[in-house]
């Protein structure tokens, strides 16, 4: 039997988006898949494009999705809502400006029966207007989101339920999978790229202003789990990679 996967994606106001998300769900080559839009009641036609998916993938053997649009606290609160409602054994999270590789569930699937994993990502292709390069998954000698891809992250349900997002910075995600590093957790790297990512999002803003926020935010959740004061000068190297490759050449 297959493992059943939940993929989650949480949308607002992606009309001109999210039909390439659905697509690349719809395209993957793994047949076990529940797919959930979580939409916080955009004021555009996400919802409406989203549902009209829904005849043609549940005519799919093994598949189901559904859309849910009401009001939430932003994106994470959505995924804690998504991750009460999913029924597969492993979940994964594909934002809605972002889309898939075609055998991206397969492979994760694949990886969650060999390994078991709590958490798992793989790399990422990364389209930037300096041109597009890959961030490859890896746990390098410090912990930190310099090979962590959320958008190519897998996670057991249940560890998602145990931790849920606690809604205190616009990088939850890694707030989760720091708390699941310092708690010993079997968190598992692949280094194939999984997902693509379009920069422009609130992880990418371009100024030296929202660099320095993100510089606060993850180096406060370092902090938080009482690890490193020198993860300041790392995130700071980090930061101003990221604000070099987001301005056009």
């Amino acid at each position: 039997m297959s493992i059943p996967v939940t993929i989650l994606t949480v949308s607002f106001n992606a009309e001109g988006t999210i039909s390439r998300t659905i697509e690349s769900v719809m395209r993957q080559t793994y047949r076990d898949i529940e797919y959930i839009v979580v939409d916080g009641a955009s004021r555009d036609n996400t919802p409406a494009i989203a549902e009209s998916f829904i005849p043609a993938f549940n005519a799919q053997e093994g598949r189901n999705m559904r859309v849910i649009s009401e009001p939430d606290k932003g994106m994470y609160d959505a995924l804690n809502k998504g991750a009460r409602l999913a029924h597969g054994e492993i979940v994964g999270q594909i934002n809605a400006d972002d889309w898939y590789e075609p055998d991206a569930v397969e492979t994760m699937a694949e990886l969650y029966e060999r390994e078991s994993y709590d958490l798992a990502w793989g790399s990422l292709n990364m389209i930037a207007p300096s041109g597009s390069f890959v961030k490859h998954a890896k746990r390098g000698l410090f912990w930190s989101t310099a090979h962590w891809c959320h958008p190519a992250a897998f996670t057991r349900r249940e560890i998602l339920l145990e931790y849920p997002y606690p809604l205190e910075t616009p990088h939850d995600d890694f707030d989760l999978a720091t708390h699941l590093y310092v708690d010993g957790k079997k968190l598992i790297p692949l280094d194939k790229v999984i997902s693509n990512f379009s920069f422009g999002g609130m992880s990418t803003q371009k100024t030296i202003r929202d660099a320095k926020k993100r510089l606060d935010w993850i180096y406060g959740i370092h902090k938080k789990y009482g690890m490193s004061k020198l993860y300041y000068l790392q995130r700071l190297a980090l930061e101003t990679v990221k604000y070099l490759l987001t301005q056009k050449s």
